[in-house]
Parts: C-alpha cells; sequence; structure tokens
C-alpha cells in the first residue's frame, strides 16, 4: 500500500510565498509622459533622459552639476550660504520649519549650486538651480549666491553657464524674494558691460521671477526639449484673458518659434552645444 502525502494547508501556502524573494523597491519607475514602466538605473545612466520617449525629467542641482561639469573639476562658492526667515512668516506652518524639511530632503542649504569647473575643457561659473529645495523657488540666498558668481565670472573673465529648474520666487520671504529680481538683473548688467558671456539654459520648469529676471536674459538661451517656460501658469493666463491658448503654449517648442528660446537642446548634447558656444565666442 503506497504512502499518502499529508495535503498542505493554507498556512503552508503563506509560508512558501513568503520565503520568495521580492523584488526591490525603487527599482523600477514609471515615465511620467509615455507612461511606459523603466528600469530605474538605465534612466539614471541616460541622464534621466526616457530611452522610451526620450522624456527629459528633472533633475537636481548637485546631480545637475555632475553632469555638466568634467568629472572632479567642481569648486563650489558659497555652499555653506543658508537661508533665514526675517519676516517671522507663518502659513500652514511655520517657514523655518519649512527650511528644515527642504534641507533634511534635499541635504543641501538651500535651492541653488554655484561653483567654478570644466565643460569639455573649458573653464566656467556654472550655477544649478534644484526644484527638489521648495520647488527652486528665489530666495535671498538663491539671489545672493546667483550674484555672487556673476560676480566671480566676471572676476575672473571666465564665461557663465546658468540652468534654471524653479517655480519662481518664494513667497515665504515676500519683497526679500522679489528684490532678487533686481540685484541679479543689475549683476547680469554689469557682466554684460564687461563684455562678459552669459549662457541660459531653461529646463522643466521654469516660470515666475526667474523667468521674469536673469533666465531670460542671457546672451545664448538654450532650452530642453518639451521644457515648460513662463510667467504665470497656462491655468492662470487662460482664466485672466478668458481665451484659448495655443496648443503646446508655454513649453520650449513653442517659444523657439516666438523667437524667445534660441536653441533647444538634448541633454546629451547639452556640454557640446555650450562648449561650441564658448569657442565661437572667444571665450
Amino acid at each position: 500500500m503506497s504512502e499518502q502525502t499529508t495535503p498542505r494547508t493554507w498556512d503552508d501556502v503563506q509560508t512558501v510565498s513568503h520565503t520568495k524573494k521580492a523584488v526591490p523597491e525603487g527599482l523600477w519607475m514609471k515615465c511620467p509622459s509615455c507612461g511606459e514602466t523603466v528600469f530605474r538605473k538605465a534612466v539614471e545612466s541616460n541622464l534621466r533622459v526616457c530611452p522610451k520617449c526620450e522624456h527629459h525629467l528633472r533633475v537636481g542641482g548637485p546631480e545637475r552639476v555632475a553632469q555638466m561639469l568634467d568629472p572632479g573639476t567642481f569648486e563650489p562658492l558659497n555652499p555653506d550660504m543658508a537661508p533665514r526667515d526675517p519676516l517671522n512668516f507663518v502659513d500652514l506652518k511655520p517657514y523655518t520649519e519649512r527650511i528644515r524639511s527642504a534641507q533634511a530632503k534635499s541635504r543641501e542649504n538651500d535651492g541653488l549650486q554655484t561653483g567654478s569647473g570644466f565643460i569639455k575643457g573649458r573653464k566656467v561659473v556654472l550655477a544649478a538651480m534644484d526644484f527638489n529645495f521648495l520647488g527652486g523657488s528665489m530666495g535671498s540666498v538663491v539671489g545672493e549666491k546667483l550674484a555672487a558668481a556673476i560676480e566671480a565670472a566676471a572676476d575672473r573673465d571666465l564665461p557663465l553657464v546658468v540652468v534654471s529648474c524653479s517655480g519662481g520666487a518664494r513667497m515665504q520671504e515676500s519683497g526679500y524674494s522679489l528684490m532678487q529680481m533686481a540685484k541679479t538683473s543689475a549683476a547680469l548688467g554689469r557682466f554684460h558691460d564687461e563684455g562678459g558671456l552669459f549662457i541660459s539654459v531653461l529646463s522643466d520648469p521654469t516660470f515666475g521671477g526667474v523667468t521674469a529676471s536673469f533666465a531670460m536674459l542671457g546672451d545664448v538661451i538654450l532650452a530642453e526639449p518639451n521644457a515648460l517656460i513662463g510667467f504665470a501658469g497656462p491655468r492662470v493666463i487662460k482664466q485672466t484673458i478668458r481665451q484659448d491658448l495655443p496648443e503646446g503654449f508655454q513649453t520650449s517648442e513653442f517659444l523657439l518659434q516666438a523667437g524667445f528660446v534660441d536653441r533647444i537642446v538634448h541633454r546629451h548634447e547639452l556640454r557640446n552645444e555650450i562648449g561650441r558656444i564658448i569657442d565661437y565666442a572667444g571665450k
């Protein structure tokens, strides 16, 4: 007589399933443009560009610096400068609490990386905004660090490259934030009078007071593909003028046709394009 096998219970099945290796979290990601599920490391090694549809994902400040500059050449400017709360501003929570939270999330003091380095062997002063820090908003520290970077480029006779990625002025700093528009624009005016070369790179998104000041003052204005660029958002404009907006309104492609952008450059070609511009300008 053959030996009977004892049937497995539901608890046995659960035990077996729990011993299987689970797929690590964060291994895959969904492209916000095409909706395809792609391998996260493949996107990161592709400069955070979707390998399926070429959508350019947002890049943080430190990562942007690493992408733009030759390896090991970055020398930061004013890395310890940090924001304060002169207005003791409180909305849903105190501004100081928002600052601490943003600093813990981004591991940076504020939303702008500045320093010098080399792009394809050409020394530049680089500033890169970080949308991860309070939406890349321009507060006193961002304005002061950018003004100091502009002055450093003038003193060293170096090209200035600024990568914008911002929702606009930092409302928690009110008038102090709005003053940064004038400060950075005035510094760029002096830089221009001294013969400096300013290359402005617009990434997604570039809005508000950043667009209304230094971002659109470049001697050459480059933009990444399909970046949203404007002052107010499209919904606000539509409600204000009570008209339907053209298709693709406020994209870099639309602004190129309107003459506000000089060239749209894929992220893979950005370093090469900046190098060519610097050589053409004799800088």
